[in-house]
């Protein structure tokens, strides 16, 4: 009997292990999914583009998705503002980014 959980241990630590590697790599889409999901529901473009915006370059671009999705109580990590960071610079800001 063992013998036989073996193979079957091994392959679900090894999925475990390229599920972690997988999530490693930036989705570029993950920004557009949280920013959709979360956000548009209270911001339009006109938002992003308005005189009076808050980010004036990418590192306050990040605080501002920070700082909303905290405001939010959203409880983000890094990566996912990052993430939404980087859809919002693609899409509206094309500020230089890191």
């Amino acid at each position: 009997m063992l013998r036989k959980s073996i193979p079957v241990i091994l392959f679900v630590l090894s999925g475990g292990v390229a599920a972690t590697e997988a999530r490693a790599v930036p989705d570029p889409q993950r920004g557009e999914l949280l920013y959709s999901t979360h956000c548009i529901a209270c911001h339009s473009t006109q938002i992003h583009w308005r005189d009076k915006k808050l980010a004036r370059d990418y590192q306050s671009l990040l605080a501002e998705v920070g700082r909303w999705q905290k405001l939010g109580g959203l409880g983000w990590n890094d990566e996912d503002i990052s993430a939404v960071a980087r859809y919002l610079n693609t899409l509206h800001y094309h500020y230089p980014a890191p």
